[in-house]
């Protein structure tokens, strides 16, 4: 009988230590999920906003490397708290709007998406002043050579002659309704099928550096495109829309958290488009560490507590 008893509280000890090993100390209910698309200024993006929460107790968990759509979708259906969302996105993507008056116009476009989401209880709280718009880039000295500064000029030199400029794009730019197709339209000109590459947002600035293509598709604030010496080609009709990243919070969430508001704001006023460039490049060109790279830029400003 005495056997039996010492079996039995070791099998109580067992199972009280497994379920220790296995508890958080932090009920999931309680963690704010930050999110974060599948690009390196998103990556980045949500480090900071992480890190300065965290900063002010309050605990959080990433969920990042996901598409657009996907991360949407979770932030709607309450899998995730707050990722900062760009105000072009919301604006063309998701609502499906092409007012070139709005999408062009960052205060416009900015109070627009506010005020249509927050029908769908999303509070997005100020903008990051940075604008990251999609631009069409070249080698610099390839640009010069052929005397291409603006898209307009590209067009014109494509409809000269179509079969000698080879074009990278993502596939989701391919495919927006603010992308690659549409602009064709705009600028008056078409790419054969067969000078068009689709790959990997990654690849592009590469596959532009290596002269597998002549033109890509780019993001404003990507540090490779000073480091890899390309330049931007003036998007002379204003065909870009605005992107503006912004904090974008679930209402509920913020009624619990109030204070995540002012705890993001000193990223509205410290992360310029400079700044935001010399993070992308020391993760991109530099291959530093995403985390390292937001930790340390929170550091030198004096931002972590």
């Amino acid at each position: 009988m005495e056997k039996l008893n010492i079996f039995k509280y070791c099998v109580a000890l067992v199972l009280v230590i497994m379920a220790l090993s296995f508890s958080s100390p932090v009920e999931p209910a309680d963690l704010i999920v930050v999110g974060g698309k599948n690009f390196t200024e998103q990556y980045l993006l949500a480090e900071l906003a992480g890190y300065l929460l965290e900063t002010n107790g309050l605990p959080v968990t990433l969920k990042t490397g996901v598409g657009s759509a996907v991360v949407r979708r979770a932030l709607i259906n309450a899998e995730m708290d707050l990722y900062y969302e760009y105000t072009g996105t919301a604006y063309t993507v998701y609502y499906e709007e092409s007012d070139r008056n709005i999408m062009t116009n960052p205060q416009k476009v900015f109070e627009w998406v506010k005020k249509a989401d927050a029908q769908k209880k999303l509070v997005w709280l100020p903008p990051v002043e940075f604008n990251n718009t999609y631009t069409l880039i070249m080698r610099k000295d390839h640009a010069d050579r052929l005397g291409i500064e603006s898209i307009s000029d590209m067009s014109d030199y494509i409809n000269a002659h179509p079969h000698e400029l080879v074009v990278g794009v993502n596939a989701e730019f391919w495919e927006r309704p603010d992308g690659f197709k549409p602009l064709m339209q705009t600028y008056g000109f078409q790419i054969p099928f067969a000078q068009l590459i689709i790959m990997d947002s990654g690849l592009v600035y590469l596959a532009l550096r290596n002269k597998s293509v002549d033109v890509s598709m780019g993001f404003a604030t990507d540090g490779r495109i000073q480091a890899f010496d390309f330049v931007t080609i003036k998007d002379d009709k204003n065909y870009f829309a605005v992107y503006n990243p912004a904090p974008v919070v679930r209402e509920e969430t913020l009624q619990k958290h109030p204070e995540i508001r002012d705890i993001l704001e000193p990223l509205t006023v410290h992360l310029t488009t400079e700044e935001m460039r010399r993070m992308n490049a020391k993760v991109d060109v530099e291959h530093k560490d995403v985390s390292t790279v937001a930790r340390k830029w929170l550091e030198k400003k004096e931002l972590l507590k």
